[in-house]
């Protein structure tokens, strides 16, 4: 806890209901009474009982339905609301894009605003004067920039605030919402900028429903459900229980009770396997051409990875995809059919996949697949992580992942004795006295 960026403990945000009981019809009858004092009906709980961390230069999502808290808990950890009870610790300077046009003032211009804005997120004027043409350019708003913000379009208001959050150096950046509404273009480039952030060391905080970004970009995510957390960790998982949950609502029980006295059990040799079960990997292999199971293999050798689907519950739609991660859990490539264009037919019996690479060129280490059979929002049937590890033995000491088809070419004064194949696995003194040991002896 000595390195977080965001510790909550305990926090409750609980908010007052005004029933009819409790106003007044007019001033007069106010006054008649003699008693302007007001006292709510009941009150309503926001956010309960929520507990967590976040470490400095940690991406962290919150997902969950509409009115499940997600925004009441962005506001506590921006200070703009203060928890009933519990207690919120966030360290650093926060810049946070929490709602459209919050922060600005509709009557001056976007450059007085963008000056108002920094000041009060602790930057000097001359601080700003530095940052004032990243800032306009960012946004695209430059011909606008002049114009009172009250004619701004939603766009407008998203792009302006957006630029300013981002260019002020936060320590911690709180993003709500409020990105869906720029177009396509903007939304790639606050992505991008949002990647560039998370590798500088900027701790990231966003409420969102699209939910392949919190999978993409978050490190860990946390599912709000009537202000309560009901899970929180790996962002695929929980993206993906959540989204079981708001299924299982939309589902006619007896399709659930079909699926569920079946569903996939956990090979203790995997990291970790989940879905619905009514579609089911039965079998995920690595083969050579030849048809045998590999569990090790040279740089280059052409593979498939074999996948048998076993069907519970006919589908419509079904997506299937494959990942495979270096040992150190760094993304080596990942796609599936919904990626490359392929639309599935109805799916009644029992099938096999084939993916099939005519030459796997990674460099030596150990490598995990992960695989999965899911729809197109992400609901798993069947995901399978770390469903099986293979070796990729090497002579040479390449780094990385990729060993790319190569060769060198020397020119001008330049040159190199190469060493045999056999011996790039030796230390080069030990090459070179082994060469010199070849030679032929000079008669004397």
């Amino acid at each position: 806890m000595t390195d977080y960026a965001i510790a909550l403990t305990n926090v409750c945000k609980s908010y007052r209901l005004w029933g009819r009981g409790s106003q007044f019809a007019t001033l007069k009858s106010a006054l008649l009474k003699r008693d302007l004092a007001l006292t709510p009906e009941t009150s309503v709980e926001a956010v309960r009982d929520v507990s967590f961390a976040v470490d400095r230069g940690e991406a962290f999502g919150i997902i969950g339905r509409n009115g499940s808290g997600k925004s009441t808990l962005l506001k506590l950890i921006s200070g703009i609301l203060k928890p009933t009870s519990g207690s919120v610790r966030v360290n650093g300077r926060v810049a946070a894009l929490i709602e459209l046009g919050a922060g600005f003032h509709p009557e001056i211009t976007g450059r007085e605003n963008i000056y108002i804005n920094g000041i009060m997120l602790g930057l000097s004027r001359k601080e700003i004067d530095a940052r004032f043409d990243q800032i306009v350019a960012f946004s695209g708003i430059a011909e606008f920039i002049d114009q009172p913000v009250k004619t701004y379009s939603s766009g407008m208001y998203v792009r302006l605030g957006f630029a300013v959050a981002v260019h002020v150096d936060p320590d911690v950046l709180l993003i709500d919402e409020v990105l869906s509404v720029g177009d396509e273009e903007f939304s790639a480039k606050c992505v991008a900028k949002i990647q560039e952030m998370k590798y500088r060391g900027v701790t990231l905080v966003f409420v969102t429903h699209q939910l392949d970004q919190v999978r993409n970009l978050c490190d860990r995510a946390l599912w709000l459900d009537h202000g309560e957390p009901e899970t929180i960790g790996d962002p695929v998982r929980v993206v993906d229980a959540y989204l079981q949950a708001v299924s299982s609502t939309q589902t006619a029980p007896a399709r659930v009770a079909a699926a569920e006295p079946e569903a996939p059990r956990d090979d203790p040799n995997e990291e970790e396997r989940w879905g619905s079960g009514e579609l089911v990997l039965s079998r995920v292999a690595l083969i050579d051409n030849r048809g045998n199971d590999l569990v090790a293999l040279g740089p280059g050798t052409p593979v498939a990875i074999e996948m048998d689907v076993t069907v519970r519950v006919p589908q419509d739609e079904f997506v299937i995809g494959i990942g495979i991660y270096h040992a150190d859990g760094a993304c080596v490539y990942g796609t599936n059919t919904d990626l490359e264009g392929l639309i599935p037919e109805r799916i009644e019996t029992n099938g096999r996949v084939r993916f099939i690479m005519p030459a796997l060129d990674l460099v030596a280490g150990t490598y995990r697949i992960d695989a999965a059979i899911h729809t197109r929002n992400g609901r798993a049937f069947d995901y399978r992580r770390g469903a099986l590890r293979f070796v990729v033995g090497s002579r040479v000491h390449d780094i990385g992942v990729y060993r790319p088809k190569h060769q060198w070419k020397f020119e001008g004064g330049i040159a190199f004795n190469e060493i045999d194949l056999e011996q790039r696995n030796v230390p080069i003194e030990v090459a070179e006295a082994m060469r010199a040991a070849r030679k032929p002896k000079r008669p004397r």
